[in-house]
């Protein structure tokens, strides 16, 4: 299965502020519903090509850790990793901002690579049985969050 996800919000912040925000994957849980934290992998401290990270989630009982790699940092314009558990490359996650007269716009996105098969097992470690749905609230979620945070 292979399914993208895109959702845009206008951000009254400089694009460069959101680049900041976003790729400091230490502040995910900030805006998250899911994503509760994440840290830098030791030799890493922020978002540069091939810089590795764990993320922590949580949906209601259900806990799980994956591994992300930074696959794009170009500052001020787009941010992407790949997200992995036991070296699965299941998902792509990523962020286009384009400059605005009023600050930027932010696409956030995602490609599911899970394959059928592999889709039951995620339900049983996350609680989700429709990763799709799940994934348009949330980002939606984040977005907002992200300009609340960002428009102060």
């Amino acid at each position: 299965m292979h399914e993208r996800i895109e959702i845009s919000r206008s951000i009254a912040a400089p694009p460069e502020q959101v680049y900041a925000a976003i790729s400091d994957v230490t502040r995910m849980g900030e805006w998250s519903q899911e994503c509760i934290s994440c840290e830098w992998h030791d030799g890493f401290d922020g978002p540069v090509i091939g810089a590795t990270f764990d993320g922590h989630n949580r949906n209601g009982e259900f806990t799980w850790t994956t591994q992300g790699k930074v696959i794009e940092a170009e500052p001020g314009r787009a941010f992407a990793f790949e997200c992995s558990m036991m070296d699965f490359h299941f998902s792509t996650w990523g962020y286009r901002i384009e400059p605005t007269e009023s600050g930027c716009r932010v696409t956030e996105w995602t490609d599911d690579l899970r394959p059928a098969s592999v889709l039951a097992f995620s339900e049983q470690t996350s609680g989700v049985s429709d990763r799709a749905g799940r994934n348009h609230v949330t980002m939606s979620s984040t977005l907002e969050r992200l300009a609340a945070t960002l428009e102060k």
